[in-house]
């Protein structure tokens, strides 16, 4: 087989990369997937029961570019779902990022947003330096609410406490001083109108992109088809043979239930902080507004073993990816793009982004 390009993995970016370049430049592609499916983690499917459910958990597309959502947007129509997270601490459903309407549930009192400022001023902790996730928080809202909704979700998630993680996974958790009980306050969000693997799906509807190899590794096929250039989304200490070592990665295993009711919760979302193995529990229909007579429900538990997931944000597993980085960067007909291959925690935005970024330097 002769193509223009070889493209590892159908995921955000590899889909992406594959769409552009048959579609504007007229090349031809070849998509090869290890899985059994298109659309890396945000696939979604019907399941026995006629619900449609994300098999890797919660997926829910944000995106300030506009750049990006025009983009997608050729593929899909939104079905304008707005995600809010509810967390449970002290027995009470409380609303995530902590807001006005959190802080007078947790305790039983109204708030100005003066009033609030003031208590987190009271109560937050003077950091002169900031060196690690616990840091972030109690600098902002004191010991008390990073105890209640940071340290045992973060050791659950990470496998570590707050202050054993960079700064940045809980610089991505704000506080605000109003009454806005979104999740996200990007300019455009929402999921597909009729899913994920639909949106997946045409954006390989084009005559230059073969047929996805699924269930197949590249390298069981890489000898055998002839390329010009090759998109690498997997993981890239694989794609080097570990010869720096494994990057570690935290893993999630899923177990979902299906119950004979029509909703069971009062969010998509809910977060289990304290209590429980599992972080949260998500409930699908909320997500995409299905009428059925029956839901699903997901629980999610957090481990060191499994499909890779979330990049560890440590210093010393930054510099191993930095020494296979600077293999990639010797390779001039192979790009890195992706959470995997660039070993970062990226929104499914900031893929799309970074890939169509990469498609203008492939043009």
């Amino acid at each position: 087989m002769r193509v223009d390009y070889l493209i590892v993995g159908a995921g955000f970016a590899g889909c992406t990369l594959a769409e552009r370049l048959a579609t504007q430049l007229g090349k031809t592609v070849l998509v090869v997937e290890r899985r059994d499916h298109i659309g890396g983690n945000a696939y979604d499917y019907y399941n026995e029961d006629g619900i449609l459910v994300q098999k890797y958990g919660p997926h829910i597309f944000h995106t300030d570019s506009e750049a990006v959502w025009k983009y997608l947007s050729r593929f899909t129509r939104w079905n304008g779902y707005v995600h809010r997270v509810l967390a449970v601490v002290r027995g009470k459903e409380v609303y995530l990022p902590i807001n006005l309407d959190t802080m007078e549930r947790l305790y039983d009192r109204s708030f100005t947003p003066e009033e609030l400022e003031r208590f987190f001023e009271r109560h937050r902790v003077r950091v002169d330096e900031i060196r690690n996730s616990r840091d972030v928080v109690v600098s902002q809202v004191g010991e008390e609410l990073y105890e209640l909704f940071f340290k045992n979700y973060t050791k659950k998630q990470w496998g570590l406490y707050p202050e054993e993680l960079a700064p940045e996974v809980t610089k991505r958790l704000p506080v605000r001083f109003n009454r806005d009980t979104r999740y996200f306050t990007d300019r455009f969000q929402g999921i597909p109108s009729d899913g994920f693997t639909r949106m997946f799906e045409r954006m390989l509807d084009n005559s230059n992109i073969n047929p996805v190899l699924l269930n197949t590794d590249y390298r069981d096929i890489v000898d055998s088809v002839r390329f010009d250039k090759l998109v690498y989304t997997g993981p890239i200490d694989y794609y080097f043979d570990y010869k720096y070592g494994r990057l570690p990665y935290r893993s999630l295993d899923f177990k979902f239930v299906t119950l004979d009711k029509e909703r069971h919760q009062n969010a998509g979302v809910v977060n289990y902080p304290n209590e429980h193995d599992y972080t949260r529990v998500t409930e699908f229909k909320h997500f995409y507004m299905q009428k059925h007579p029956k839901t699903t429900i997901c629980y999610e538990y957090p481990t060191a073993e499994g499909d890779p997931y979330y990049p560890i944000p440590k210093p010393e597993f930054e510099e191993i990816y930095l020494k296979y980085k600077r293999e990639a960067d010797k390779l001039g007909s192979v790009y890195f793009i992706g959470r995997l291959a660039q070993y970062k925690y990226l929104n499914m935005d900031q893929v799309v982004a970074g890939a169509l970024e990469l498609f203008e330097e492939l043009s």
